[in-house]
């Protein structure tokens, strides 16, 4: 009697290749070229999209997507901090580079040399106005006036190169830290929210005062950082002392202490909503407070600029 002649599987995506090995999920044959590693065995590539689709997100502990360990936010901050220092060398010149820093009065910034190019615009009337972009010959407004914008144009715009590469390299260690433990998105907003909460304090203690820099951000970082630190129950000794220390140089080299204090309070207010959501709506509540925390910011503003227009 003949025996049935035995037949070799096939991949099932590939009918042309003979294989012995199967799907750990499905049982399907399939060839090397198919073959995605699992747990246990391999998988097909079907049976790893449909895993992908029904598998939660791995989050971090405060509800940020793990995207943030590789940093994309901070480095893209940093860029854009260079580029705007570039450009603004571009439009002031090459001494713009060495100019700034310990300016005495507003001669340097009409020089522009207070800020890496013409950041920094003065009035025809001599009073300087912080976080401006070129107006090309138009009449210069101030924040009271209604050039909002520049309490987030501020942010990316320095005093020199020393007071660049001073933020940048602060930012970088910050940074990837937070980022890593918030994740992109909530690390963006803090750091947005603590450099125009620093500017608003500034706006509204000392409205003509001039004010650039990343400083008032970089400063929520570390309070930001302090409160996550002390959520995970880490050690968080060595941050005051460093803190305290920029402080001091913040204030030596852009003279804004106002700026900066009100960079750590919005930072540690925006940290703790964002560290200390409930689990439950955790992102409904963090998304609410960042909220609330910016039309706070812009009451604030527009309380300040009615005494100072009306």
């Amino acid at each position: 009697m003949t025996e049935p002649p035995v037949t070799v599987p096939v991949c099932y995506r590939h009918p042309s290749r003979e294989t012995y090995v199967r799907c750990a999920r499905c049982e399907r044959p399939i060839c090397p070229d198919c073959m995605r590693d699992a747990a246990v065995g391999h998988q097909c590539p079907e049976c790893v999209a449909e895993g992908r689709r029904t598998q939660r997100p791995v989050r971090t502990a405060f509800g940020g997507g793990v995207t943030g360990e590789l940093g994309r936010v901070t480095t893209t901050l940093i860029a854009v901090n260079v580029l705007v220092a570039v450009v603004g060398v571009l439009l002031g010149g090459a001494r713009t580079l060495f100019d700034g820093g310990l300016f005495t009065g507003v001669s340097e910034i009409q020089l522009l040399g207070g800020t890496l190019g013409t950041s920094i615009t003065v009035a025809p009337d001599g009073s300087a106005y912080g976080g401006a972009v070129p107006e090309l010959g138009r009449v210069y407004v101030g924040i009271a006036d209604g050039a909002y914008y520049r309490l987030v144009t501020a942010i990316f715009i320095h005093y020199g190169v020393f007071h660049l590469l001073m933020n940048m390299y602060a930012l970088w260690l910050l940074g990837r830290n937070l980022e890593g433990a918030l994740g992109p998105g909530r690390f963006l907003a803090l750091y947005l929210l603590a450099g125009i909460g620093g500017n608003v304090a500034a706006f509204a203690v000392q409205p003509g005062a001039v004010g650039a820099g990343a400083s008032t951000a970089i400063f929520g970082l570390f309070a930001a950082l302090f409160i996550v630190l002390r959520r995970l129950k880490r050690d968080t000794s060595g941050l005051i002392p460093l803190l305290v220390i920029n402080l001091v140089l913040g204030v030596v080299i852009a003279q804004s202490l106002i700026g900066h204090l009100g960079g750590v309070v919005t930072g540690a207010l925006v940290g703790a909503i964002l560290a200390y959501a409930p689990r439950q709506r955790r992102t409904l509540v963090q998304v609410a407070g960042c909220a609330g925390v910016l039309v706070l910011l812009l009451v604030v503003t527009a309380l300040r600029s009615a005494t100072l227009t009306g």
